[in-house]
Order: C-alpha cells, then structure tokens, then sequence
C-alpha cells in the first residue's frame, strides 16, 4: 500500500447511486500510468449496488481509502474530501466518467513546472450514454481565455477533468452549498482570483452523458444559480453587472430534442457513427418532426 501521507495527489470520487458506469470509472482512475495517489472515495449514502462494488475494490487495491455514511449532498461531501485528502493536488472524478491513462502524469507535470497554476483541466471528448464519441469541447488553454469564457456562460472546465492545488481549495474556502448543482463554476471563479487556470490540449477525460446528469434534469434551478454567482462575482472583482441573456432555456430539452443535439454535435465532429445512432432515435420518438427525417438523412451522408 502505497503511503497516503506522501502521495501528491489524492484523487477525489463521491458516489451517490452511480453503479450503472462505476465500475468503467473507477478501473480508468487504477489503471493510470502515475500510480503513487490516494483513491479517497466517499460514498454518499447510495442505495443502489455501489457500496458493494466499492468494498470489491477497497479489498484489492490497497491505494483506496473509502467512506460511507447517510447522504448529505455533493457539495458537503466534496468539502469532506478536502478535510481528509492528504495529497498536495486533488484530482476530481466523477462516477461515470473515463480518465485517459496518462491523465496525472500530464497534470501533475504541468503543476510542478507552473507553479502559479492553481487549476489545471484538459480537452475532454463528450460521449454518449454507451460511450460513443460526441464531440471534443474545452478547447481554452489560457487562463485568460479560460476565466473569460467563464465568466460568459462558457463551458471550458469539466469539473473531472480538473486537478487542483488542496492549498488554493483551501484558501477559497472550498465548495458552497449554496451554489449546489453548480458548485464548480463558482468554485472556479473564485480560484481564478488567487492563481491561474489551464487546459491541457490533450483529451484525458471522456465525458459521459445522459440524461440522470444534472446537466440535463435540472437546468431551470441552475440558470437561476448560474446568475447569482455571476451578480457575486462581478461584485467581487468590481465589473458592471451583467444581464442574462433573452433567449436562455428555461426547461430541460425533451429525449428527441437531446438526441437531436447530439446527433448533430457528433456529425459536425466527424462522428458519424454516433450522429446516425441518435438521429435513428430523434426519428422514432419525433416521426411527424421535418428535422428529424433532415436530421437523419444529414446524418446517412455523414454531412
């Protein structure tokens, strides 16, 4: 068992009914090519099969320190992994997400060279619920360009993709509840305020989605919260307030509507495998829909 104490990172996983891809994630964080982590992975009253497959893994690999207790939520759970983690950097992973092999060797080989760095993420690939390719996104490496996109309701971090300095999480005060399902964004803002964030330009995260994620069930309460850390943090740094934007969603798109985006997103990528898949659905579910028989035919061309 490698020793917790003086591991530099302590990768950082909450679980709350996460079985269906847990397993995928995991395997992708022990199977990294830098090895010398702390797996510190907090089950957060799951009442699905996910403790079992966590006590699986706590048995055989010796690097996993987990806990389990009632659910609280993630933002208190993430602030307890901040009191407990004994690495210099937290890596952050979500339970259905995949981490590229080389995903710590390359963060934690940036940090070490920049140290005014105190975030550093990657390209991701978005992926669909079964793993196919959708599209590559956070293509931002500057802090400059990074904070911007940030601060105009941009997407230029996944909160998995992203290692962090325990110190700075620290000296920011770590996650707020109030700000939960968007406690990242607010978090990110904030480090920007005592260091720089980077990309990396390789992909070293796939991200998965679906539609259990919060991305896609919850998005009238997050546009709310989304402005609150905006009205905070434009106060904070002295800027103007903004307005938000006329035309912003209010409800969470329909199943044809979210296979309709991803078809296209995918054919706009290149991948058209993927495009074809979601298209075949957005058909099924929206027959008497135009776009989606354009959709589809876009998709059989592969443009």
């Amino acid at each position: 068992m490698a020793d917790a104490v003086s591991v530099p990172i302590t990768v950082l996983l909450a679980v709350y009914n996460g079985q269906q891809y847990l397993r995928a994630a995991v395997e992708s964080v022990l199977s990294q090519t830098f090895t010398q982590f702390e797996f510190l992975i907090i089950d957060d009253g799951s009442t699905d099969g996910s403790l079992n497959i966590l006590r699986e893994y706590a048995r055989a690999d010796g690097r996993i320190r987990l806990v389990t207790r009632p659910n609280k939520g993630l933002t208190v759970t993430l602030n307890e992994g901040i009191s407990l983690a004994k690495g210099e950097y937290l890596a952050r992973m979500d339970a259905d997400d995949i981490c590229m092999p080389r995903r710590f060797e390359r963060q934690l080989g940036y940090m070490k060279d920049h140290p005014e760095c105190v975030l550093v993420g990657s390209r991701v690939e978005l992926m669909d619920p079964e793993g196919l390719p959708i599209r590559e996104m956070c293509l931002e490496q500057t802090h400059e360009e990074i904070d911007a996109a940030h601060l105009n309701r941009g997407w230029p971090v996944v909160h998995p993709a992203a290692m962090i300095r325990l110190s700075a999480l620290k000296q920011v005060g770590g996650y707020r509840d109030e700000f939960n399902t968007l406690e990242d964004l607010d978090l990110f803002l904030r480090l920007a305020e005592v260091g720089k964030l980077a990309n990396l330009p390789d992909v070293l995260l796939h991200y998965r989605q679906h539609f259990a994620s919060v991305t896609h069930s919850r998005e009238q309460k997050q546009n709310e919260i989304r402005q609150a850390i905006y009205d905070q943090t434009r106060a904070r740094r002295g800027l103007p307030p903004d307005r938000p934007p006329v035309n912003i969603r209010t409800t969470p798109r329909q199943p044809h509507e979210q296979h309709h985006f991803w078809a296209w997103s995918a054919l706009k990528a290149g991948n058209t495998r993927t495009a074809i898949k979601h298209a075949f659905k957005t058909v099924r579910q929206a027959p008497f829909s135009l776009n989606s028989w354009r959709l589809l035919v876009c998709a059989i061309r592969g443009r």
